[in-house]
């Protein structure tokens, strides 16, 4: 056994070296076609070298592009890093493809050697497959957040930087554009995106369209305080200090909190996704080493229990992981992420058919439903219409459904299976049949299911017509009476098992009632996401004070001017700002209070009051003048709320991340190995005061 591994290793190793081979030749031969000239025309200018490491990126990108499976992750990576990557084309293809290489790089060799040594257990075979895909999102999604998050530790050099240039110019463009110059980092390129749009024709218009391509809320905040300044001038605040460079040093702080947080949320989430996955690759392990230790668990491990709980593994584990990243869920270019492409949803809708379907499922325009959940869409974040939802709900109910009858007819058809196939014999509590009792054993697993195949079928059987077939086989010739009642016993119990696999009715009720779960579930995971988002609301109230902070002190600002800042960097409460700002017009006060009445977070309410005594009665420096005399105090328990914060997300997240595992050990290993071991010792207890 050892031979063949070693030569099957040995031939993966050679079949990979062809494959490169091949791939290089192939790669050489094309070299010269449009594609490499069209990347050779993004790169044009960036390198002294016709050929490198970039070029390659860009060539691969091109191939990725036109593989089907490949080209529709390959856009939806495309898209977080383009918001990082602003208007750079190059960069973003070579990021893109850098990514996807070494994810695939990695993904390849663990599929062959999968396949290679799980080809004869095809349930392994898929676990693994699984677990692999799993990993490989995890891979990728970390490679794309490292980005996110160099950039934004980049930007507390930059506003350093940017102070030191302000102070020699006090010109806010000019100070902005000889930063922007310094280097060559990620930073640079927003830095003189905001530079063009400050010293552009039309300047408000280029900034409103830059806030929606934006990496993070605070290069936005950058730019419209930087615009405000160049527009309106700075001002000197009661110490004589620049109130730009102090709405600068307040950006930085908030910075540094959520570079923090960030930090912290990866320490406590770095390992939970693993864990959360890992018990599939233990479902084989812990079943053979039941079976090596205690061999009565065959009938559990080999049968319909085991085949359920593994199952249920998988689902539970799969639900696990997708919460864990729901609960973590700190990349902002991942939240707004929009949906640019076509999805499978949309191309499904379209057709006359499924949008008939659909639309019978699917809430009326104007109705409590439809409003209800197109609510629960903006309360979660959602990109999904409310259509595409609905298109998700109905395909994974038939899907469930099609699943469910399929895994009770695989229960069904092991269950007989194992009959005809484990060796009959009786089994010792500690240890393993040895050669000699397993050989044994199937010789008379084949004797009964002569016997078997004879009366199956035939629910009326009795062990009397068992016992007369019996006596006139070849295998049964020379057996006596009691021999042969023992033996039609054994062979009569095992016929009223196989008689009764068969698919049931309450099956296929349990099968819808999967189906109504999967249908619900997608509802369940919106409601779950409004509950992670709920636990960042004062996070972002305080996010809401600093703003106020900056502008409160800009001359020409006033409560629109406000809110429509609140409303650009809002994400919980941005439905209740929009609408506000919309209904302003109509009337300033009522209108903030339907937004009081809209919300019930107390210290969102507290700026909505302060903002109506904005509007008619006192100055917006007076109304908030506690955010600039508590500053500190508001620094600490922002400092505070993160901490609790990351706690409960952490709780949380434990919770979710360790209940796979918990499940794998007591649900398939323990609970089976003390129940079946107590009716084992129950029935030899029994037998032995028979035979007394």
């Amino acid at each position: 056994m050892s031979s063949q591994m070693i030569m099957y290793g040995l031939l993966a190793v050679v079949g990979l070296f062809v494959l490169v081979i091949i791939a290089y030749i192939i790669l050489m031969k094309r070299m010269n076609k449009s594609d490499v000239r069209q990347a050779m025309a993004l790169k044009s200018g960036t390198e002294s070298k016709s050929f490198s490491a970039d070029v390659i990126y860009q060539k691969l990108y091109m191939i990725y592009i036109k593989i089907p499976g490949i080209k529709r992750y390959l856009a939806k990576l495309r898209r977080r890093l383009e918001i990082i990557n602003i208007e750079d084309e190059y960069l973003t293809r070579r990021q893109t493809a850098k990514i996807l290489t070494n994810s695939l790089l990695i993904i390849i060799p663990l599929t062959l050697a999968i396949i290679l040594f799980t080809k004869n257990n095809v349930l392994l075979l898929c676990i693994l497959i699984i677990f692999e895909v799993f990993m490989i999102e995890t891979i990728i999604d970390g490679m794309v957040d490292k980005i996110d998050n160099k950039l934004l530790k980049q930007q507390i050099d930059f506003f350093a930087e940017i102070r030191h240039a302000y102070h020699d110019t006090n010109m806010v463009e000019e100070a902005i554009y000889e930063v922007s110059q310094n280097d060559e980092l990620e930073i640079s390129r927003q830095a003189e995106k905001i530079y063009e749009i400050l010293i552009s024709d039309d300047p408000e218009s280029e900034l409103e369209k830059y806030y929606d391509i934006a990496p993070n809320s605070y290069l936005k905040e950058f730019a419209g305080i930087s615009y405000l300044t160049r527009e309106f001038g700075d001002r000197k605040d009661q110490h004589g200090a620049s109130l730009y460079l102090k709405n600068l040093n307040n950006i930085t702080q908030e910075m540094q909190i959520e570079i923090l947080k960030r930090d912290k949320l990866d320490y406590v989430f770095q390992s939970l996704s693993v864990i959360s996955i890992i018990p599939i690759l233990f479902l084989e392990p812990v079943k053979n080493w039941a079976l090596s230790q205690f061999s009565f668990t065959g009938d559990f491990y080999n049968g319909k229990g085991g085949l359920i709980v593994q199952t249920l593994i998988l689902v539970l584990t799969f639900v696990c992981y997708l919460l864990i990243r729901k609960v973590k869920d700190t990349s902002e270019t991942n939240a707004r992420m929009k949906n640019t492409e076509n999805p499978w949803q949309a191309k499904l809708y379209k057709n006359r058919l499924g949008k008939k379907i659909i639309d019978m499922f699917m809430p009326k325009k104007g109705t409590k439903d439809e409003r209800k959940i197109t609510k629960l869409l903006k309360d979660a974040a959602s990109k999904l219409k409310i259509e595409w939802l609905y298109v998700n709900r109905i395909t994974i109910t038939i899907v469930t459904c099609i699943v469910s009858i399929f895994m009770f007819y695989q229960l069904h058809k092991i269950s007989i299976q194992y009959i005809y196939e484990q060796p009959t014999s009786d089994y010792n509590i500690i240890g393993q049949m040895s050669a000699t009792d397993e050989k044994k054993g199937m010789e008379t697993t084949e004797k009964h299911n002569y016997f078997l195949n004879k009366f199956k079928g035939k629910p009326d059987t009795t062990e009397k017509q068992i016992i007369n077939a019996m006596r006139y086989s070849p295998y049964y010739e020379n057996a006596t009476d009691a021999e042969l009642e023992e033996e039609a016993k054994t062979i009569y119990t095992k016929l009223q098992v196989i008689n009764s696999e068969y698919l049931k009715w309450f099956e296929v009720l349990l099968a819808i009632v999967f189906s109504i779960v999967g249908y619900m579930a997608p509802i369940w995971m919106l409601m779950f996401q409004v509950k992670m988002r709920q636990l960042d609301m004062e996070d972002e109230v305080m996010q809401f004070q600093t703003i106020i902070l900056m502008l409160m002190k800009i001359e020409r600002v006033n409560v629109e001017m406000i809110l429509e800042w609140l409303e650009r960097y809002a994400n919980i409460f941005k439905e209740p700002i929009t609408k506000c700002v919309n209904n302003y017009e109509s009337g300033a006060w009522e209108a903030l209070e339907e937004l009081k009445n809209d919300v019930s977070y107390t210290q969102f309410i507290r700026i909505v009051e302060s903002l109506q005594a904005a509007v008619e009665k006192i100055p917006i420096k007076e109304a908030f003048d506690e955010l600039d005399t508590e500053r500190a105090y508001y620094q600490e328990k922002r400092k505070e709320s993160n901490e609790r914060l990351i706690s409960r997300k952490g709780m949380i997240g434990k919770g979710i991340g360790f209940a796979p595992m918990i499940c794998l050990f007591v649900g398939y290993l323990i609970i089976p190995l003390v129940a079946i071991g107590m009716m084992s010792m129950t029935s030899a207890f029994n037998t032995m005061s028979k035979m007394m």
